[in-house]
């Protein structure tokens, strides 16, 4: 762990950064004014400005300034507390700021405290670490700025995943006890031998001319071979195979994590390989300068971990990762994207049973090819698969094309939900009535019918979600909105057109001029009590049906005023002028009738 103030600023940004602008507090507790003095200020030596410092000379009221901070929104970064106090006991306050911060890292002075207090502090405070009273200054100092350090790099890494989190507080660990044991180099560079002999990872020693001077047994069985004399760092990497890693590349002797703290640096590397007769061990390593009492390198230490079962784990996560993409990519054809960006679920796999979401304006399409019934009957159940495939494969880019999504398909018939507005739903329908236009010259080609079909559109409000049971479920569109739309596509059969829309949808269009639109109806659909205004769009009729209803839409404009005022003698004899310009009129024709049957 580094006691470098510098780093301690770069995590303190990078904290800033994910949007918290105050300082982490750090909060002193002690009944002995002179000793709290005297620790704020060796906390302030330690770590300067970066966080604010609060003290308190009792427990109670240091439970009241911890919610305050809180409440304040301040990150509490650590609390150093004493044991011996008149209201209550150091444990006992670490224990409770702990229920209220877990995160916040706990020293105790230790002055008077007994085993059964520290015991409790750890057990329930997550006691980070207690500290003899009176402390050696430079043990504090080390102490604070290890623990300031440790809980910012905490909040770096909380979105990582837990198995990634436990490998980096074990190489956390990993490198406090080769802190620990470099900062007792300079007492006994014997004894630091057998610590370093000791360590679980490997640990290689260059002394100030980057000669190898110590390997632990950790490290020969890594590099397969020990301290050899007379290897200039230029010759590291060839000698002790260290390569690229996934690469034949020898590893640039420069780059080193050992060689670059010959200059100085502290340096982490994890693209390490070596490799030996029979494998290849993935490594991360790490350099750090070892200096003597006048500032000095004298060392460079290197902790080399192999990281082979980090590596499978990460290139598992990899695979599971694009798994997971591929799962979604093809559940995504049955469950549409949109469909969850709108229950605003990331995966398939987060949708639950009952799921919903409230669309206050959604455009509701239905298409159903006319007679389908009949024309299924004619082919076989193989035919009738590759016609209905063959048919919708047509119809669905039309829909996607203007930022609609298909809802599901029921048989022959489409239910498509558009969210960004009416005009892509109506521009959908005529984009797929010409799709069925060229199909049908194909169809012709090759000695079949041609087909027809309608296409209903209603706009409103609509619940978006899950149905079903625990073993099944579907996604779907519950609403009256829903219920319209698919009773005007029903209407089209009466009235011998290709596409109705609701008064709903004509008057969301941003532009109604741009359409070839005219009034049908005026109508109560099966279920429904309230009368809804029909209008047909003929923007997809062939172009000599589209330039009679053109030639006739004032006449006919004119005749329906006369109808709806029950006039039916001066309407009847509109719409015989009508057919008379127009004869395929069909809707003019039904009305005719309608005025003959009223006249008696």
């Amino acid at each position: 762990m580094t006691n470098n103030k510098d780093e301690i600023e770069y995590y303190l940004k990078l904290f800033k950064s994910w949007g918290t602008m105050k300082k982490p507090a750090i909060i002193c507790i002690d009944d002995e004014p002179t000793v709290l003095e005297s620790l704020k200020i060796e906390l302030k030596k330690a770590i300067g400005d970066e966080c604010i410092i609060e003290t308190s000379e009792g427990g109670e009221e240091a439970l009241e300034l911890f919610e305050e901070l809180l409440e304040d929104d301040y990150e509490i970064a650590l609390v150093v507390s004493d044991y011996i106090m008149p209201d209550i006991k150091g444990d006992e306050v670490l224990k409770r700021m702990h229920a209220l911060s877990p995160n916040t890292l706990k020293i105790m002075l230790t002055g008077q405290a007994d085993l059964e207090a520290l015991g409790n502090a750890i057990k329930n405070a997550r006691l980070y670490r207690y500290i003899p009273k009176p402390w050696h200054t430079e043990d504090l100092r080390l102490t604070v700025i290890e623990a300031v350090h440790s809980y910012l790099q905490d909040k770096k890494l909380t979105e990582q995943n837990l198995k990634v989190r436990d490998m980096n507080e074990e190489l956390e660990q990993l490198t406090r006890e080769q802190a620990a044991l470099i900062a007792q180099l300079h007492e006994n560079e014997n004894r630091l031998m057998q610590f370093l002999e000791a360590m679980p990872v490997g640990v290689g020693v260059l002394d100030a001319n980057g000669n190898p001077y110590f390997l632990n047994q950790k490290a020969k069985d890594l590099f397969g071979k020990g301290a050899l004399p007379d290897v200039n760092p230029d010759r590291l990497s060839e000698v002790y195979r260290v390569y690229k890693a996934g690469t034949d590349s020898e590893y640039p002797p420069e780059d080193l994590p050992i060689v670059r703290a010959l200059q100085g640096e502290s340096a982490t590397a994890d693209d390490l390989e070596i490799r030996q007769e029979d494998k290849v061990i993935p490594v991360e390593s790490w350099g750090t300068p070892i200096y003597d009492e006048e500032g000095n390198i004298v060392y460079a230490i290197n902790a080399i971990q192999d990281i082979t079962d980090r590596k499978k784990a990460e290139a598992d996560r990899e695979r599971f990762t694009y798994e997971l993409f591929e799962i979604n990519q093809s559940y995504s054809r049955f469950v549409p994207r949109q469909f969850l960006q709108m229950l605003e679920k990331q995966s398939i796999l987060d949708v639950q049973l009952g799921d919903h979401v409230l669309q206050e304006q959604m455009s509701v399409l239905f298409s159903d090819i006319r007679d389908f019934t009949a024309l299924s009957e004619t082919m076989t159940p193989e035919e009738n698969f590759t016609f209905i495939n063959s048919y919708l494969s047509r119809m669905e880019p039309a829909i996607i094309e203007n930022q609609g999504f298909i809802d599901k398909y029921i048989g022959d018939a489409i239910m498509a939900l558009f969210s960004g507005g009416a005009d892509g739903a109506v521009k959908a329908a005529i984009a797929m009535l010409h799709r069925l236009a060229e199909y049908n010259l194909d169809r012709v080609q090759s000695g079949y019918p041609p087909i027809r079909n309608g296409i209903g559109i209603n706009t409103g409000s609509l619940m978006l979600g899950t149905i079903g049971g625990s073993s099944r479920m579907d996604s779907t569109a519950i609403s009256d909105t829903v219920n319209l739309a698919s009773r005007v596509e029903d209407l089209t059969k009466n009235y011998g057109v290709s596409l109705l829309i609701t008064h709903h949808t004509f008057s969301r269009l941003q532009n109604p001029a741009d359409y070839a639109i005219r009034i049908i109806d005026r109508v109560k659909v099966k279920g429904k009590s309230k009368t809804v205004s029909v209008f047909e769009v003929f923007d997809a009729d062939p172009p000599e049906v589209q330039a009679g209803k053109f030639a006739t839409r004032m006449l006919f404009e004119e005749a329906m005023l006369f109808y709806y005022q029950r006039n039916c003698g001066e309407s009847a004899k509109i719409f015989q002028e009508c057919l008379r310009v127009n004869p395929g009129d069909r809707v003019a024709a039904i009305y005719l009738e309608r005025c003959q049957q009223y006249m008696g």
